[in-house]
């Protein structure tokens, strides 16, 4: 099976994924509890909003055809009132930002750029053109439009727009469940004495985290042990979750057992090999229904492969309409050099547009991961990248 680039695996996941993919059931939560949930309806505005031509400045509410000039000041309206009058050819309304533009007046001029005269007359030297400093009514959305598509991952914006909207309950979909397993014999109980030979499971309690920061419910299972049929009997518990993840076992040696283990559980292979650093070996498909990963077993190579593509996986299986790669652009402090043929991606420390690489030891060295907010994304085509140059940064 050839190997694949980033770009062409991570699309392989996705379309899989979406054609294949069954919706989780719908449950009820609260407006407090749906952060990060995923939206199971269309949520519709209950009105227009704003329901009202409504100023978006403080200062005042004046026709359009008044101005430059000066205007008598008939009274004052602030949010939550309204002005009961029709303005009238030279007068002005003093508004505060949020209240209702008064009947007759067409724009509203900011205080800043007033000279008051007492509480009787203003006067500004700046135009107002109909409509200036005005939010129109239904400009941010008509009643009965969709603010919020069905599909929707809830963030603190959409939780303003369900308050807004008046929905104190909302219909989300049930977190997928993700059965994790780490392989290996090295590998012991976090509260465990390893000898000098062995380590603890780390990866099983860092992808439970990288699971529960995506919307899902990690269901940690026992360690398997380097032994096809064992590894299979966990396989065949972990297709009972909406996703499957393992990691370690999955590279050329004699004892990485996992895609023996998943071929004998009727296991179809999209893909086993993908040109990244770290992470070059990576298995994705399908088996009993369900989709699973077998994540290479280094800390860094596992952490970084779930954030590409199992992550992805999972948007998709909770529901949500798409699965964003949070990929920006920063400059370099220092020049950064790789070698080509893969696409790296190498811990680094982002501050605002720039970006620095941090030295580490390679895909086993969790000290300088944590260290690290972002990853390098480093072209597979470019070896050489200058201080000050733009470079596509994964952050963290």
């Amino acid at each position: 099976m050839p190997a694949l680039t980033f770009l062409d695996a991570r699309a392989t996941v996705l379309r899989e994924v979406r054609a294949r993919r069954l919706l989780p059931a719908i449950e009820t939560v609260s407006l407090e509890d749906c952060q990060a949930r995923v939206l199971a309806e269309d949520i519709a505005a209950d009105r227009d909003y704003p329901a009202f031509n409504r100023s978006a400045r403080d200062g005042f509410a004046v026709r359009s055809a008044d101005m430059p000039g000066r205007a008598r000041i008939v009274g004052e309206v602030r949010a939550g009132e309204r002005f009961e009058g029709v303005l009238k050819p030279g007068e002005a309304v003093e508004i505060m930002t949020g209240a209702p533009v008064p009947e007759g007046a067409d724009a509203v001029v900011m205080v800043e750029h007033c000279i008051r005269h007492g509480d009787a007359s203003f006067e500004t030297d700046r135009d107002a053109p109909a409509g200036s400093n005005i939010a129109s009514a239904a400009s941010e959305a008509r009643m009965g439009s969709v603010v919020l598509p069905r599909g929707t991952r809830i963030d603190y914006t959409s939780v303003a727009w369900l308050a807004t909207t008046g929905h104190a309950t909302v219909a989300v979909y049930a977190r997928p469940r993700v059965a994790i397993v780490a392989t290996g014999d090295e590998i012991v109980q976090v509260g465990e004495t390893p000898a000098a030979h062995q380590v603890r499971n780390s990866n099983a309690y860092a992808l439970a985290a990288q699971v529960k920061r995506a919307g899902g419910e990690p269901l940690m299972l026992p360690i398997a042990k380097d032994d096809k049929d064992a590894t299979a009997r966990l396989i065949g518990r972990g297709l009972e979750a909406d996703l499957l993840v393992l990691s370690g076992g999955v590279s050329a040696g004699k004892y990485d057992v996992v895609e023996s283990a998943l071929a004998a559980c009727g296991a179809q292979f999209c893909f086993d090999r993908v040109l990244i650093q770290p992470g070059q070996p990576l298995v994705f498909g399908s088996a009993a229904g369900k989709f699973f990963f077998g994540l290479p077993g280094n800390p860094a190579s596992t952490m970084v492969t779930f954030e590409l593509f199992a992550r992805a996986a999972l948007d998709l299986l909770s529901g949500a309409n798409d699965a964003p790669l949070p990929l920006t652009l920063a400059r370099l402090t220092r020049p950064f050099r790789h070698r080509l043929g893969l696409t790296r991606f190498l811990p680094a420390r982002i501050s605002c547009t720039e970006v620095t690489p941090i030295d580490w030891q390679g895909s086993g060295d969790v000290p300088s991961l944590c260290l690290a907010n972002a990853y390098l994304v480093a072209d597979a085509n470019r070896a050489e990248y200058a201080a000050g140059d733009l470079i596509p940064v994964l952050l963290k």
